[in-house]
């Protein structure tokens, strides 16, 4: 369970990060929808749109094959992102202010900045080099830290530390570690995700659990999973063989049954633990994990239409912000044993 503090225990730039993390979220759903609805040549240029940008509707040296309608999306996912800049600049200028502040995390809001302003150099270059997958799927990556970062610096800015009892520190101390590998395995999954839309891969298996009515079909891992592919004129509808995209859609799903595993054994210990916070945060976490598995599935059998795969991507997100808010909880607990003494 997520707790804010009383509006005069909260930080400033309180606010602003929740409104962020909210304004993250929808860039994050709108550059899916971009990927989705094949916008992202809406507009080859950058930062303009075919010399116009502000409408799409004015592009007068557009193509008759561009649809304004496509272009519309890509302009607003873009002026979204920027407004989600100049969110973070504030946010960092105010870290900056209170830097001597004792437990300000000043650091946090520069790292931000710079995830940000990195995130602007890949979504020009996601354009200028015609969705190159490598491009893509990192752009993708960077999203979701930059979401998870602005999510934690929320919960820094706005909550209030958990006081634990000695039994259940030490009981959560044991299972950091674990909590990391899942907090990889999940990161990782993401980035194969993001592979496999880059490539166009969804489609490669029409059927579960089976791959082209075989357990393990004729795969071409070393073309698919090569990230020195070299730039080529354009990668909408993807350039990759069949057996390639087979590769990674069966790498897909593998390591989405690897992380459905680590959340059972992560889960089980944690939902043993004596606290409704952790217990609320773990039960939602394995709630999230569940939809997304059987979101996978509907992709697979559906064909991937635009509803079911926009909410594939939301719980990926949602899952990463439960994540966040479990691990933030735990790593900045004050046990109570150890303030009492002092």
């Amino acid at each position: 369970m997520i707790r804010f503090s009383k509006p005069k225990h909260q930080k400033a730039g309180f606010s602003l990060a929740l409104v962020a993390t909210v304004v993250a979220a929808l860039v994050l759903l709108l550059g899916v929808l971009t990927r989705l609805s094949d916008a992202g040549l809406g507009c080859e240029g950058w930062p303009s749109c075919y010399g116009s940008s502000l409408q799409a509707g004015s592009m007068d040296t557009a193509p008759e094959s561009v649809l304004t309608s496509t272009a519309q999306i890509e302009i607003f996912h873009r002026y979204l992102a920027a407004v989600l800049g100049l969110m973070v600049i504030m946010l960092a200028i105010i870290s900056w202010r209170r830097r001597e502040m004792e437990e300000y995390p000043f650091r946090l809001p520069t790292l931000i900045l710079f995830l940000v302003a990195w995130q602007a150099v890949f979504g020009m270059w996601s354009v200028t080099l015609k969705l190159l997958p490598q491009v893509v799927t990192f752009h993708l990556i960077a999203g979701m830290v930059t979401f998870s970062l602005i999510w934690l610096l929320t919960l820094r800015l706005g909550s209030r530390p958990w006081e634990l009892n000695e039994k259940t520190d030490l009981q959560l101390q044991r299972l950091k570690p674990w909590l990391l590998v899942l907090m990889a395995a999940l990161l990782l999954q993401i980035g194969l995700g993001g592979w496999t839309s880059a490539n166009y891969a969804a489609f490669a298996c029409s059927d579960f659990p089976t791959c082209q009515g075989e357990w393990w079909p004729d795969m071409d891992f070393r073309q698919g999973f090569d990230f020195t592919q070299p730039v080529g004129p354009s990668y909408l509808g993807g350039k990759l063989e069949t057996e390639a995209r087979v590769a990674i859609h069966v790498t897909h799903r593998i390591a989405g049954l690897v992380l459905a595993v680590l959340t059972v054994i992560i889960a089980t210990p944690l939902l043993r633990i004596k606290n409704s916070q952790v217990r609320v945060l773990t039960t939602t976490f394995v709630m999230l994990m569940l939809t997304e598995l059987l979101l996978g599935v509907a992709n697979n059998l559906l064909m991937a239409p635009m509803l079911t795969a926009l909410l594939h991507h939301l719980i990926s997100a949602l899952l990463l912000l439960v994540l966040v808010a479990l691990m933030t909880g735990i790593w900045l607990a004050k046990p109570r044993y150890q303030r009492q003494e002092s």
